[in-house]
């Protein structure tokens, strides 16, 4: 039996489209898995949820890398204030690539379920930095991004005065 041009085309279609959309998802992971093994092994001090150590991660790749476009990419706020990001993207880099490049610890302050302070340590270089990641979009669909509003060099370059000189020294609790 043969199927109808029509109902073949609609199959075609059909399956075009359910290959279409599992590529988006394997791209993603093939590029995760790429990077990772591209890359040291951060290592992790607290709690983070999946979602605000994957960010976490590609936060500190991308700072490695210099890629300031694939860095901004992981902006919470691209759109509202695009000179903001793209100068603290360019300021993170200047400041941090070196070090982000070598042994990274990030420390997860507190409870993660829609925002993490994370402070990074950058071994090699001795910096350390914060950064606070969190769920962005109304119900949380735009996924988890980075703050990026620190446009000022010596801003972008400081570490919160309350955190300690070494993974752990809180037991990962935000001072109060």
């Amino acid at each position: 039996m043969r199927a109808a041009p029509a109902v073949r085309a609609v199959l075609a279609a059909v399956l075009a489209m359910g290959v279409l959309s599992a590529c988006t998802s394997d791209e993603d992971a093939l590029q995760y898995a790429t990077d990772y093994s591209n890359h040291k092994p951060l290592a992790v001090v607290g709690y983070p949820t999946s979602d605000s150590l994957q960010v976490t991660q590609k936060l500190v790749w991308r700072l490695a890398d210099g890629r300031a476009d694939d860095l901004e990419s992981l902006a919470a706020d691209r759109d509202a204030a695009k000179d903001e990001v793209q100068k603290t993207a360019q300021n993170w880099i200047q400041v941090f690539r070196k070090g982000a490049g070598g042994k990274v610890t990030a420390e997860f302050y507190d409870e993660g379920s829609v925002r993490q302070f994370v402070v990074v340590y950058f071994h090699d270089t001795a910096q350390v930095a914060g950064f606070s990641v969190r769920l962005t979009g109304s119900t949380g669909e735009g996924g988890w991004r980075v703050d990026m509003r620190e446009p000022d060099p010596k801003e972008a370059a400081r570490a919160p005065d309350w955190v300690p000189k070494t993974p752990g020294g809180l037991g990962s609790k935000t001072p109060r």
